[in-house]
């Protein structure tokens, strides 16, 4: 079996994976993934025990104990890029010998949930409301870097969404990938279900105009009003697209599950989303561990 090269797999003198500090052992089968690394001691507080915890850059990691299941919680920074770093990896510290450089010969397979916040793209969603992602359509143009996108990609929503917002040929492919089915079952119930858009930028990809303007202007309303058969646009954040698709080449189980704490329809902001995401923490917990 071939070996990764130093310059494909890079590794700390502890033989971890680089960026995120971690080694299989490291890590349970189930991973929290939240943005704000400050948000990680706010899960592992309720952690019945914590057995290990570890921080490089952006990347803070706490596993522990929940409902007497093991749990690891893991901070990714802003942006399809970190999704990048972190779903390679992820998989490559529990999927590789890190000692050897070779594939281990059994897969792995882990379930990876994001929680988040986001902007509400339809004037029904509530301020402070839950949305899990059936679909993360991504106009970042991640995955369009990778071999074999399109055997994950639902290629028929990307087509009638191109159509519908008259896309600009210089903007990259919207690919868009399903969420684990088997994470949905857990986490539909009582929830906003629906496709989310990943921007690569918080401002002009997101129709946000200051002092730039945007090429799109109208992109939020293309959003709102896109339709296909069941599917509409719930949401606007900025790392589910990379996180479904880099989990489906890899294999993982992988759903983002986020806070709506602005109404980009009704123009609405939260006056307290800490509530709120401490209320998406505890669900969360308890539907992950059931």
């Amino acid at each position: 079996m071939s070996q990764f090269p130093e310059t494909e797999l890079i590794l700390t003198k502890e033989n971890r994976v680089y960026h995120i500090n971690l080694k299989a052992e490291d890590i349970a089968d189930d991973v929290i993934v939240v943005g704000d690394q400050h948000r990680v001691a706010q899960i592992s507080k309720f952690f019945s025990k914590i057995e290990f915890k570890t921080e490089h850059r952006e990347f803070v990691t706490h596993t522990g104990i929940f409902n007497g299941k093991r749990v690891t919680v893991l901070s990714t920074g802003i942006g399809t890029d970190n999704i990048d770093i972190v779903m390679n990896e992820l998989d490559a510290a529990v999927n590789i010998n890190l000692e050897t450089r070779e594939l281990n010969p059994t897969h792995r397979k882990l379930n990876v949930i994001r929680l988040g916040t986001s902007g509400a793209l339809q004037a029904d969603i509530p301020v402070n409301g839950i949305v899990v992602s059936s679909h993360g359509l991504g106009l970042d143009g991640l995955l369009n870097f990778y071999d074999n996108w399109e055997s994950v990609c639902d290629n028929s929503i990307s087509d009638a969404f191109i159509k519908h917002t008259g896309w600009k040929p210089n903007l990259p492919y919207p690919y868009c990938v399903k969420a684990s089915d088997k994470l949905i079952s857990k986490f539909q119930q009582g929830t906003h279900i629906g496709i989310t858009a990943t921007a690569p930028g918080f401002y002009g990809p997101q129709g946000r105009q200051i002092r730039l303007k945007a090429a799109m202007p109208n992109l939020n309303e293309f959003l709102t009003d896109f339709k296909m058969g069941e599917h509409r646009i719930t949401n606007f954040e900025m790392e589910t697209s990379a996180l479904y698709g880099l989990g489906k080449l890899l294999n993982h189980n992988c759903l983002t599950a986020c806070v709506i704490i602005a109404n980009r329809v009704r123009k609405e902001f939260t006056n307290d989303y800490t509530k709120s995401v401490e209320i998406l923490i505890q669900e969360s917990l308890q539907r992950l561990t059931a």
